[in-house]
């Protein structure tokens, strides 16, 4: 059976992930793979292409990654001050929520979405905390967040 070199466009399960160059049988890779839009053949030119994309997603992850490290510093030396309602003892009416957390930070810091705010369960004391705020796959960010009586 004849085999051909492939350069997945894609990750494909039990088989490689995306811009590894794999070897498999031809009907395999002209019948499913590339018609599929998974993959497309590993000539010399396909692989300098592919290589060149990979580098540029690279770089580009990079920045980004950089970026949210200068992000996670400004949040880290910020405080988030968030007023709620008490009764008797200090226990607070509801919860404060990640919700909560984003409607403060989203004006300082519009680049944050809500479901980045990493918040197990609601806070329900009065008290400092530090919730994580997801900034980038590999950077997370502990904002300090006051909760603190109404006046």
């Amino acid at each position: 059976m004849k085999k051909v070199k492939i350069i997945l466009k894609q990750d494909v399960e039990g088989l490689g992930r995306e811009g590894e160059i794999v070897t498999v049988k031809y009907g395999y890779a002209a019948n499913y793979l590339i018609p599929k839009g998974y993959a497309i053949l590993a000539t010399e030119s396909n692989i300098r292409h592919w290589q060149s994309i990979m580098e540029m997603r690279r770089r580009k992850l990079e920045r980004l990654r950089e970026k949210a490290e200068e992000l996670r510093k400004k949040l880290e030396k910020s405080r988030i001050v968030i007023p709620v309602k008490v009764g008797e003892e200090d226990r607070l009416y509801g919860s404060v929520t990640a919700k909560d957390i984003y409607e403060r930070l989203k004006y300082d810091f519009p680049q944050i979405d809500r479901r980045d705010i990493l918040l197990e369960e609601p806070i329900k004391a009065l008290g400092t905390y530090e919730v994580p705020v997801r900034l980038h796959p590999d950077v997370v960010a502990h904002v300090k967040v006051e909760v603190v009586k109404e006046e």
